[in-house]
């Protein structure tokens, strides 16, 4: 179906040749509301009504349900205008009209939607696996995505290819596909040329169970060179011992990493804001990859380093359209992530591999927003509207659940209000 379609249109003839050969995906609100419109034989409206009704489509016994899915698995795909739209697979539609048939519910299979209507998969950006257990989440999903649909028009194209990276991210995560690797440096601020430390934090799957590694290198000839501009956090690595190596063991051991896991399957490496990385990556100091793919692909190729910068998946979350990128800290506040001792490399790693499993293990981005912080939107625009103690780490953990303090001296009323 075109993706502005509001009708399926007319029905082809069961059986046609040209459609049971296509694949793709019809609009779910289509099926929903106009398939039955267009079967020819009204007898067959009222079970083909009953099977795509909410609570049918996400009970256990309904003939769509995946074995060991808790759900009705449907899918959400993205066009290239950032928009979303809720999908049956054609071969879910398929399976419809073939079981009402074999079980008697209709004397002949039913139509088919026409291919006129059917959505390519080359019509999308991106297509993801999303689940419905509950039929009144199902029903406002469908409200959600047509409200953020129209929040997006006439935004600009920065936001759109945010969108586009937070749902490719999403669905490579949950294919559990290669190695994810959240590096970062820190470098002697009064030279940047001098590399001062390395942190990592792993994430790969072994018989499907996610497993993490964390690191932390210190150079041993800048070991007593301090910060001016930031804080000396470089002993206070939290997740384990430090490890204090000379120049060329820093240079090697960070090589040996990035080739060991590139070996193995595609890297996809993670950074909160990946310029000043990858700079020091490419550098002399390092030299640990040469070519690096910024779009993340449908089939990431086995020996490929994908970049993945949680800084521009958190402002797709939080609908910004802007150039300007949040600090780590600021990230990590708003998704709920305690933070200790950043600007230690190592830290700073596993936080930000921390942002990345928060995001991409969730729910789509419009239904995550919403999730995370409901009715911080405009119906006009979809950044969230962050509030004062919520951006402002100087504020009190007393404000930050009381609200800002008021002119007449009473607590803020910002939690009864939203509540």
């Amino acid at each position: 179906m075109a993706q502005g379609s509001s009708s399926t249109g007319p029905a082809k003839a069961a059986g046609s040749t040209t459609d049971s050969m296509m694949v793709g995906y019809y609009r779910f609100t289509d099926i929903f509301f106009e398939w039955h419109k267009a079967l020819p034989n009204q007898e067959d409206v009222s079970p083909l009504k009953a099977l795509l009704a909410y609570t049918a489509l996400v009970h256990p016994g309904h003939p769509l349900r995946k074995e060991g899915v808790n759900g009705i698995e449907l899918y959400l795909g993205t066009f290239e205008t950032g928009e979303m739209r809720l999908l049956f697979s054609s071969a879910q539609i398929e399976y419809i009209r073939y079981w009402l048939h074999a079980v008697g519910l209709t004397q002949q299979p039913i139509p088919i939607p026409s291919s006129e209507y059917l959505i390519l998969p080359s019509d999308l950006v991106s297509c993801s696996p999303d689940v419905y257990s509950d039929p009144a989440v199902l029903k406002k999903a469908i409200k959600n995505i047509d409200k953020n649909n129209k929040r997006l028009r006439g935004t600009g194209t920065l936001l759109t290819s945010r969108r586009f990276a937070f749902e490719k991210a999403r669905t490579l995560w949950a294919a559990k596909l290669g190695t994810w690797c959240a590096i970062d440096f820190e470098a002697w601020d009064m030279d940047h040329t001098l590399l001062t430390e390395f942190g990592w934090s792993l994430a790969s799957w072994k018989d499907g169970v996610l497993v993490r590694e964390n690191g932390h290198l210190i150079v041993k000839e800048y070991r007593s060179y301090m910060q001016k501009y930031v804080p000396n956090h470089r002993e206070f690595y939290n997740f384990g011992p430090s490890e204090v190596v000379n120049r060329s063991t820093f240079k090697q051991r960070i090589q040996d990493l990035i080739n060991e896991h590139r070996s193995t399957g595609p890297l996809f490496l993670v950074f909160h804001d990946s310029s000043q990385d990858i700079k020091y990556l490419k550098s002399d100091a390092v030299k640990a990859v040469e070519r690096l793919d910024y779009i993340l692909p449908d089939n990431p190729q086995n020996g490929e380093i994908y970049v993945v910068d949680t800084a521009d998946l958190f402002s797709a979350l939080e609908g910004d359209e802007s150039n300007n990128k949040r600090a780590l800290e600021r990230v990590c506040r708003h998704l709920q992530i305690p933070t200790k001792f950043l600007h230690n490399a190592g830290n700073d790693a596993h936080y930000t591999l921390d942002a990345l499993i928060a995001m991409a293990s969730g729910d789509p981005v419009d239904q995550q927003r919403e999730q995370r912080w409901p009715k911080r939107t405009e119906d006009n625009q979809p950044k969230v509207e962050f509030r004062d103690w919520e951006e402002d780490s100087d504020y009190s953990d007393l404000e930050g659940v009381m609200g800002s303090p008021v002119a007449n001296g009473g607590a803020g009323n910002d939690l009864e209000t939203e509540l």
